[in-house]
């Protein structure tokens, strides 16, 4: 019982690893085309919070 819950909790454990891994690497990307826009904007003239 306790082999399997150890074994449930690593696989869990590298699912959750490799997901935010990749996950995060797109939420920085993201995060970088927002703020380039908002720069934008501003070198535009525009409102960036509009």
């Amino acid at each position: 019982m306790l082999t399997l819950i150890a074994i449930i909790l690593f696989v869990l454990w590298v699912v959750g690893f490799i997901g935010f891994h990749v996950l995060g690497g797109f939420i920085h990307i993201l995060l970088v085309l927002a703020v380039i826009l908002f720069l934008i904007r501003i070198i535009r003239g525009q409102n960036p919070f509009k």
